[in-house]
């Protein structure tokens, strides 16, 4: 299992939103809740990532999301 940074989600997985739309966007269930590692650090599990980002593409060719 890989976490990724905050850093790690642009230039690895193409995510440019800025951490304070990631933050709206996970308290509305509408991006994967990142982990606590510890006092002001955090990651997202990147495979919830790959979930994710997978599951946009479904919509965009408009089948079921996984």
């Amino acid at each position: 299992m890989k976490l990724l940074a905050y850093d790690d989600l642009k230039p690895i997985k193409g995510i440019g939103y800025s951490k304070v739309q990631l933050w709206r966007l996970e308290k509305r269930g509408e991006f994967p809740k990142r982990v606590q590692l510890g006092r002001g650090r955090h990651g997202w599990v990147e495979q919830e990532i790959d979930d994710w980002i997978a599951a946009r593409i479904m919509a965009r060719d408009g089948s079921e999301a996984a």
